[in-house]
């Protein structure tokens, strides 16, 4: 155990050594943290999945520094990554739970109409998407658009009405 200690450090009062060998362990189990969050947490970019990353980069760096006692740090973050993968479990298996801990995607433009409690919602503009079909489409007009969307991981996606293209921004 005497060993460990001087190894690891104890405390904020580490030296170099202790804290490079600190942040080898925690790189480590941070990957090993990913792979049980499965390929969701840096694919899909959801906001939860965001707070996630943030959250367990927060928490981890604790350990590195020796601001949190190691093993503490360690299994708060184990239980942050096994809480995600429970709640991406939920959401792919129970659709009534996924409505309430997922977002929707918002329809904002229809049919040559844009809809404005939707863009309300969304906290988006009417020139917001003209800006994304501009970016998208190299296309100033509306003619070609049948929908607009805001995704849940609040990306613009354009259908259009050209051969049923679809275009994700």
């Amino acid at each position: 155990m005497k060993n460990i200690v001087e190894l690891f450090g104890k405390g904020s009062d580490l030296s170099v050594l202790q804290m490079s060998i600190r942040a080898v362990v925690v790189f480590l189990a941070a990957y090993i943290f990913i792979r049980l969050s499965g390929r969701r947490s840096f694919a899909l970019r959801s906001p939860l999945d965001n707070i996630i990353v943030i959250l367990l980069g927060a928490i981890l760096s604790r350990a590195v520094v020796g601001a949190s006692p190691f093993l503490p740090v360690m299994a708060a973050s184990l239980a942050i990554v096994i809480l995600h993968r429970l709640l991406a479990w939920i959401t792919s298996t129970k659709s009534q739970l996924a409505r309430i801990i997922t977002a929707r995607r918002i329809l904002l433009y229809d049919h040559g109409r844009f809809i404005d409690t939707a863009l309300k919602k969304a906290l988006i503009s009417q020139e917001d998407i003209r800006e994304k079909i501009r970016q998208s489409l190299h296309s100033d007009s509306l003619e070609q658009v049948d929908q607009v969307y805001m995704e849940r991981d609040g990306q613009i996606s354009i259908i259009t009405n050209a051969n049923g293209h679809f275009i994700q921004d």
